[in-house]
């Protein structure tokens, strides 16, 4: 199973272009529309990571963590169910031990309370993060200041950061690098920027920007929209 969704990962679209992953230090953002299933794309990011024995901190804001827990276990279902496999007990424990979830509800995200929590989590269990994943952020009304920040967090933790944002049907601005809104205004702050959305044909998981270069930028992959596995083989 586990060499199954490596395999078939929405992150291969990386390692198609560049040949490399994000990287410590580094900044992603997962770009889509409310209902697309950004959230659940990002959590086969995830458990990706998870498979490469990394240690996950999922950071939700505006959802509880039984909600998250249960993206988790749904997907889990969706992918074994693909595979055609039996669940698999490594699986399990690579999710009880190497991933934590810490949700922030009733708009009480900050991010000096977050870095605390890290530091907790640390001191206490001796856990640190690999990777980062932050959804729930409203992009519109966060300053291009705090992702600088976050910026700064990756590097101390020397861990990569994941974002999901959230777009809009009537929102159409697209900037001169062709990042849509609303990363159009802070998409120096990152490394690798994809875009989720349905096309004619299925699903889509496009590559807008791949590190300085670009070298990827317009790949696109379809993804099962049940597992976010890449559909093609």
């Amino acid at each position: 199973m586990k060499t199954i969704l490596l395999s078939r990962s929405p992150l291969r679209i990386l390692e198609r272009a560049s040949g490399e992953s994000l990287g410590p230090g580094g900044m992603g953002v997962l770009i889509a529309r409310a209902g697309v299933g950004k959230t659940a794309c990002l959590i086969n990011i995830a458990l990706h990571k998870l498979m490469e024995n990394f240690k996950v901190v999922h950071v939700s804001v505006g959802e509880g963590p039984e909600k998250i827990h249960a993206y988790y276990r749904v997907l889990l279902n969706e992918l074994v169910n693909a595979c055609k496999m039996k669940e698999d007990d490594d699986v399990q424990q690579l999710l009880e031990n190497n991933r934590i979830i810490l949700s922030y509800v009733n708009k009480s995200f900050e991010l000096p309370r977050l870095r605390a929590q890290l530091d907790n989590l640390k001191e206490a269990l001796n856990f640190s993060p690999d990777v980062l994943f932050v959804d729930g952020m409203d992009f519109e009304s966060t300053a291009p200041a705090v992702f600088k920040d976050f910026e700064t967090l990756a590097l101390e933790l020397k861990a990569e950061i994941w974002f999901s944002a959230l777009s809009h049907r009537h929102m159409a601005e697209v900037n001169e690098r062709g990042i849509p809104y609303p990363c159009d205004k802070v998409d120096h702050m990152f490394s690798v920027i994809l875009h989720l959305q349905p096309e004619e044909g299925g699903l889509y998981l496009k590559l807008l920007k791949d590190g300085e270069n670009d070298s990827g930028s317009g790949r696109k992959v379809r993804l099962d929209p049940s597992t976010f596995m890449i559909a093609d083989g």
